[in-house]
């Protein structure tokens, strides 16, 4: 028998943060029935993780993310 959703979910939520994150990916992992879209998504973040290290990329804060598109789609 499965625990219920009521039970998992404080358990999760006071995992550590890296555990949290790990869990998170294995279930969007878990959500994906095809495995060439989860390959493609992985290359994507490789693609731009390689942009980020190699500077390529310009990096943001959150905020000013979020003003710009508030901005942009009033």
């Amino acid at each position: 028998m499965s625990t219920p959703i009521e039970v998992l979910e404080p358990e999760v939520l006071s995992l550590p943060a890296a555990e949290r994150s790990r869990l998170v990916g294995q279930l969007l992992a878990s959500l994906d029935t095809d495995p060439d879209i989860f390959d493609a998504w992985m290359q994507e973040a490789a693609r731009r993780d390689a942009e980020i290290e190699s500077g390529a990329a310009t990096l943001i804060p959150g905020s000013e993310a979020m003003a710009r598109l508030r901005a942009r789609f009033p």
